[in-house]
């Protein structure tokens, strides 16, 4: 079953089970994704469907202190809900030692030495972990380890 599929499944026992958050994450995926097809005029993988998923949890994500800072308990749970919901259709995510690994495996191959280095590190980075690891902590530990 593609993931697309697995989507429209979900989407189906959502609103069966009057599940109002999971209904409407699902949605929001599924016209991401409709919107890149129609927009390119292709037909999208599983490849490109964690794209628009992590592109969504990206947002989410980024929202969160907004929330939080606002005080709003009720939006920061239901954020914490649809984060979740994401987290269920995105491969597993890599730990920060994971990370580290691919790092110093990136660093290694390409020669990096300097923090003058990290857009080509990131740019050799992200490919390997696509979908499997937050930007911001990658960034972050690539800057930490181009520093020492």
């Amino acid at each position: 079953m593609t993931l697309k599929e697995q989507l429209f499944e979900d989407l189906k026992s959502a609103m069966k089970e009057k599940d109002t958050i999971r209904k409407d994450t699902v949605q929001l995926i599924r016209s991401g994704i409709l919107q890149i097809e129609k927009d390119q005029k292709i037909e999208l993988d599983d490849q490109g469907v964690i794209e628009v998923i992590a592109k969504q949890l990206k947002s989410r994500r980024d929202s969160m202190p907004d929330y939080v800072k606002s005080g709003r308990q009720d939006l920061v749970e239901k954020l914490n809900r649809e984060i979740e919901i994401l987290l269920n259709y995105l491969p597993e995510q890599l730990s920060e030692s994971e990370i580290q690994k691919v790092i110093e495996q990136t660093i290694a191959e390409i020669g990096a030495t300097s923090i003058k280095d990290l857009g080509n590190v990131m740019k050799a980075v992200n490919p390997k972990i696509k979908g499997r690891a937050d930007g911001k902590v990658v960034s972050s530990l690539v800057k930490e380890m181009l520093q020492k």
